[in-house]
C-alpha cells in the first residue's frame, strides 16, 4: 500500500477540527509524493536538514517554521543569503517539509505536553490538565532550587534558569510549554490555581520573571524554571515519533534532536 505525504498530514490532525489561518502547512514538497521514511523534529535548522537527508527520509515534521518567524513577515528574507541557501538545498534534495503546530497544540491532550511529562517522569502527577497547561500535584517537598535540578537531569540539557525564591517549598507546579511562559498564562495559574512554581519554555523575560520577583518581595514565595523553548517541545515531538511508529509499522520513523543553540559563558 502507498503511504503518501497527504495520508501522514492528514492522519496527524484528524482529531482536530479544520483551524482558520493556520501556521501549518508544506513548507517544501506535494502532498502526493510517495513517503519513503519520516523524521520529526523541533524546527528544521541546517543541521536537522542534513540528519534527515542522511537518513534517506523524504518527509520531515517540524513544530516550528523553517524561516525564523511564527509567521511570514512580507518581504523580510527577499535577498537574505541564509534564507537563499537553505531554500535551495532543500529543493535540490527533494526533502518534503512540513510544518505541524497549530494542529499539534490544540489535540487535547496536547502532545507536546505529553511528551514532556512523560520525559519529566511526572505523568503519574498530573492534578488537571487545562487547553494550555497542566498543574502537578507533588509526592512529596521539593524546594525551588531541587525542582530546576530535576529539571536539568530528566532532560539532559545544561543548564536552567530560576526565578523567584529558590529555597521556597513547591507542592503544585504548573507546566506551560513553548512560548506560553508570559503573565498571560502564567498568572493565573498562581493566583487562581495556586501553583507554587512555574516550569515554562520560554516568554518574554519582563513578564513572568518580574512578577515571580515582585511576589516574593510581598512575601508571597513563587518561582519559575525557564527551561527553553526548544527543550520543552523537543519531547513531544519525540512523542509524535513514536505515535507514528505505531501508525506506520513499515516506514523508518526517527526523532531528530537538536543542539542546545545558546552556550553559556
Amino acid at each position: 500500500m502507498t503511504i503518501t505525504i497527504r495520508n501522514v498530514v492528514d492522519a496527524i490532525r484528524s482529531s482536530v477540527h479544520s483551524i482558520a489561518n493556520t501556521v501549518d502547512g508544506l513548507e517544501f514538497g506535494s502532498p502526493d509524493m510517495k513517503v519513503r521514511g519520516i523524521a520529526t523534529t523541533f524546527m528544521a535548522t541546517q543541521q536537522v536538514i542534513e540528519q534527515a537527508l542522511s537518513l534517506d527520509v523524504n518527509l520531515l515534521i517540524s513544530h516550528e517554521t523553517s524561516y525564523y518567524s511564527h509567521r511570514t513577515i512580507d518581504g523580510l528574507l527577499i535577498g537574505d543569503p541564509v534564507y537563499a541557501n537553505k531554500t535551495k538545498r532543500v529543493q535540490y534534495s527533494g526533502l518534503v517539509i512540513y510544518r505541524h503546530h497549530d494542529y499539534c497544540h490544540s489535540a487535547q491532550p496536547d502532545p507536546i505536553m505529553i511528551g514532556l511529562l512523560q520525559d519529566l517522569k511526572l505523568e503519574a502527577c498530573v492534578e488537571e490538565m487545562l487547553p494550555t497547561a497542566a498543574i502537578l500535584r507533588m509526592p512529596g517537598e521539593m524546594r525551588a532550587d531541587e525542582v530546576a535540578e530535576y529539571v536539568k537531569s530528566k532532560l539532559a540539557i545544561p543548564y536552567v534558569r530560576l526565578a523567584g525564591d529558590p529555597h521556597m517549598i513547591c507542592r503544585r507546579i504548573g507546566i506551560l510549554v513553548g512560548y506560553r511562559g508570559g503573565i498571560a498564562n502564567a498568572i493565573p495559574l498562581y493566583r487562581d490555581k495556586g501553583v507554587d512554581l512555574i516550569i515554562a519554555g520560554e516568554g518574554p523575560e519582563w513578564e513572568t520573571p518580574e512578577y515571580v520577583r515582585d511576589s516574593v518581595n510581598h512575601g508571597i514565595p513563587k518561582a519559575l524554571v525557564s527551561i527553553g523553548h526548544a527543550e520543552s517541545e523537543e519531547p513531544g515531538m519525540r512523542y509524535l515519533a513514536e505515535q507514528l511508529r505505531r501508525a506506520y509499522p513499515s516506514l523508518p520513523v526517527h526523532f531528530i534532536a537538536s543542539n542546545p543553540v545558546f552556550q553559556v559563558l
